[in-house]
C-alpha cells in the first residue's frame, strides 16, 4: 500500500476531504475539475517532481496551500521550496501528530491569506484602507513585486499573535520588518522590546531574558527587569537567534512553552502574554541537522516564517531607497540636494550591494557629505560603486567630452588639453575606472586625478 493511500484512509478518518494521487499530471487533471484547499505533495514523483507541481499550483490556482513532503537528506531543497511559496514541509518517516498540526496550520493560515487578498481587494480604492496600514519610519515599501508580496504578508500576519521567524542576509531591514508587524498588530500600544541574541553569553543570558533579584548572585547590586517580562502584552524581538547556545535554547524553550517567567533568585512566577518574533540570517534547518539549534524551538517560533529579500532583488526600489535615505541625510546635514545623476543611478542599480539596505544608507549619508552642489555625481561615490558605470554611458561619456573639445580652437594649448584628456579616459576605461589604479598608470596623485575628472565633466555641461 503506497503512502498516498495511507494519508487519503488517515486524514479521511479525521475529518478531511480527500483525492488521491499517484502522478503529478493525474493530480493536476484532478485540480482542473474540483476546488482543494491544500496540496500535499511528495517531491520525488514518477513524471515529475515537487518543485513543477509547486510552481504550477500557484500559477493556477494561488488560493490553494502546498505541503511538500521530503526525505531528510532533501531538507535544503524543501526549505528553497518555501521561498517558492510553499506553506510547509514534512519529512519522512511521518508521524500522525505532526501531519496534523502541520495541516491545520497551513489551512488556517490559508485560509486567513485568502480572506486578506479577498479584502484588499475590496478596499483597493478606499483611502480609510489605506489609512489603516502604519508604516515604521525607518522602513520603506516598495513597488517590486517581491516588495509588494513582502508587504501583502506583513498585512496578513500583523493582526493574528502568531510567533515569526524572520529569515534573510545581514543588513535586509528584519527589526524594521518586525517593528512594522507590531505596529499594524492588536499590541501596537504596547512595548516593542528588541533583543540582540548575538552578543550575549550563558553567563548574561538568563539575567537579560528573565531578569533577577537584587543579591541573587555576586554582582546582582539592583533588581533587574528581563526582556520577557518587559515586553509583556507586547512584542518581543529576538534578533541572531541561530547564536543562542544550546543550553540557553533549552531554558528558552521552557519559557516560550509554558508561558511564563521566574527572575533569577525568586520564586513568583509572572505569566506571559507576549508575541515573539526571531530573526537570522543562518538557515536554521541546516542549524538543526548540524545539532546547533533545537527542532523543538524551531517549531515553537515557526508558526509563520517571512524571507526579507537581499536589495539587489528589489531591483528599481533601490532608488526608491536611495531617494528617501537622501531625504534623511538632507535632515541631517542641513542640505538640499535634490537627487541624483543618470551615472549614481546606473551605479546603483548594477552593484551587487552586499550590505543590503544598510549599506545603501550609509553610502547616502557619505556621498551626501561630500556633495557641494544639488546633485550626487559619480565622482563622489565610493570606489566600489563608481567601478559598476556601465560601459556604455562611460562611451558616451568619452564622445561627448571629444566633442565638446573639437568645437574649440585648434591651438597647442587645445590640442594639448585634448590630449590630456583622451589619455586619462583611456587610461580609466583600461582599468574598469578604477581610480587609484588609474591615478598609478598616470603617474599622479589620486586628488590630482579627481580634480581633472570633474574638470572634464564640467567642459563637458558648459
Amino acid at each position: 500500500m503506497n503512502i498516498g493511500l495511507l494519508l487519503s484512509k488517515f486524514l479521511t478518518r479525521n475529518g478531511f476531504e480527500v483525492a488521491n494521487a499517484i502522478t503529478g499530471n493525474s493530480a493536476m487533471d484532478i485540480l482542473t475539475t474540483e476546488t482543494f484547499d491544500l496540496v500535499l505533495c511528495d517531491y520525488r514523483l514518477d513524471d515529475t517532481d515537487g518543485r513543477e507541481i509547486l510552481i504550477k499550483i500557484k500559477e493556477n490556482y494561488p488560493s490553494t496551500g502546498v505541503i511538500i513532503i521530503t526525505g531528510y537528506s532533501d531538507i535544503k531543497l524543501a526549505v528553497e521550496l518555501i521561498k517558492l511559496g510553499a506553506y510547509d514541509y514534512i519529512t519522512k518517516p511521518l508521524y500522525p501528530d505532526e501531519i496534523l498540526n502541520t495541516i491545520n496550520k497551513a489551512l488556517e493560515t490559508q485560509r486567513a491569506l485568502n480572506e486578506s487578498v479577498g479584502s484588499i481587494n475590496t478596499k483597493s480604492n478606499s483611502k480609510n484602507a489605506e489609512q489603516e496600514y502604519i508604516n515604521h519610519s525607518d522602513y520603506i515599501d516598495g513597488m517590486s513585486y517581491v516588495s509588494k508580496t513582502l508587504l501583502k504578508q506583513i498585512n496578513l500576519i500583523a493582526p493574528t499573535s502568531y510567533s515569526i521567524i524572520l529569515t534573510g542576509k545581514s543588513g535586509t531591514g528584519k527589526e524594521y520588518v518586525a517593528k512594522t508587524i507590531h505596529l499594524n498588530s492588536l499590541r501596537k500600544d504596547k512595548p516593542f522590546i528588541a533583543m540582540d541574541c548575538g552578543s550575549l553569553t550563558k553567563e548574561l543570558a538568563g539575567s537579560e531574558f528573565f531578569g533577577h533579584e537584587k543579591g541573587s548572585f555576586t554582582g546582582a547590586l539592583y533588581t533587574k527587569i528581563g526582556h520577557f517580562e518587559q515586553a509583556n502584552g507586547g512584542t518581543l524581538f529576538l534578533d541572531e537567534i541561530g547564536n543562542l547556545s544550546y543550553e540557553i535554547q533549552a531554558t528558552l524553550l521552557r519559557t516560550v512553552q509554558e508561558r511564563k517567567v521566574k527572575r533569577i533568585g525568586s520564586t513568583k512566577e509572572i505569566d506571559l502574554d507576549v508575541r515573539i518574533i526571531v530573526a537570522t540570517n543562518e538557515n536554521l534547518v541546516e542549524n538543526i541537522s548540524k545539532g546547533t539549534f533545537r527542532e523543538d524551538l524551531y517549531h515553537r517560533f515557526n508558526e509563520f516564517s517571512i524571507h526579507i529579500p537581499s536589495l539587489k532583488k528589489r531591483g528599481k526600489d533601490i532608488l526608491v531607497f536611495a531617494e528617501n535615505f537622501l531625504k534623511v541625510a538632507n535632515n541631517e546635514l542641513g542640505k538640499n540636494i535634490k537627487g541624483f545623476s543618470e551615472g549614481v543611478k546606473e551605479s546603483f542599480l548594477n552593484y551587487n550591494w552586499p550590505g543590503n539596505v544598510r549599506e545603501l544608507k550609509n553610502v547616502i549619508r557619505r556621498v551626501a557629505l561630500l556633495t557641494e552642489g544639488n546633485e550626487i555625481q559619480v565622482d563622489v561615490l565610493p570606489l566600489e560603486l563608481s567601478n559598476h558605470v556601465k560601459d556604455y554611458d562611460r562611451d558616451e561619456i568619452l564622445t561627448q567630452v571629444k566633442l565638446k573639445l573639437s568645437d574649440k580652437p585648434k591651438d597647442l594649448k587645445n590640442a594639448a588639453l585634448e590630449a590630456e584628456y583622451d589619455t586619462i579616459l583611456r587610461v580609466l576605461k583600461e582599468v574598469n575606472f578604477n581610480k587609484t589604479k588609474a591615478a598609478k598608470i598616470l603617474n599622479i596623485d589620486r586628488k590630482t586625478l579627481y580634480n581633472k575628472i570633474k574638470a572634464i565633466k564640467i567642459d563637458d555641461q558648459e
